[in-house]
């Protein structure tokens, strides 16, 4: 189970990693388009305000993990039950949320879509149009990933023999 936990944790902090290094990117992004006078310039609101949300919470991840990897395995060590039943439980939360997240992210893609293909004379509209779907894909492409990886680990936490 530890292999299994460490791999989890592992890629989870990666992908952190990644959703750090692209939220700051699509800031970087966002200066350029204004301080160029991009046409499109208006797709750094969606850039800048989903890559904010995504240091976040990519920071928040990568900031825990370490001391999160490290409590679970002293609580499975000292009560392999507890553990499991705890771990299980926030497993379970984690992928209710990723249904949230992804109905989310498409909803996101879709506006962004929409606004390209309806009101794409308008530069503003196409703008923040371009934005979402660039942010919108990006993100949804990512929590799949962990999804599934997230699937997996459940199985393994449940897996747990007590």
């Amino acid at each position: 189970m530890i292999n299994n936990m460490n791999s989890y944790f592992v890629a989870e902090k990666q992908e952190s990693v990644i959703f750090m290094a692209v939220g700051l990117l699509a800031i970087g992004l966002s200066v350029w388009l204004w301080m160029n006078g991009h046409r499109l310039k208006s797709m750094a609101y969606p850039l800048v305000v989903i890559g904010l949300m995504q240091m976040v919470v990519g920071g928040t991840v990568y900031l825990r993990t370490d001391s999160q990897v490290s409590t679970l395995i002293a609580q499975l060590q000292v009560n392999p039950a507890a553990a499991k039943a705890a771990e299980t439980t926030r497993m379970q939360t984690v992928m209710k949320n990723f249904s949230i997240y992804k109905s989310i992210e498409m909803l996101l893609l879709i506006i962004g879509l929409g606004m390209i293909a309806f009101v794409q004379r308008h530069d503003m509209a196409a703008g923040i149009g371009v934005g979402l779907v660039l942010q919108a894909a990006f993100t949804l492409t990512l929590d799949l990933f962990a999804e599934a990886r997230g699937a997996d680990y459940l199985s393994a936490v449940q897996g747990i023999a007590v």
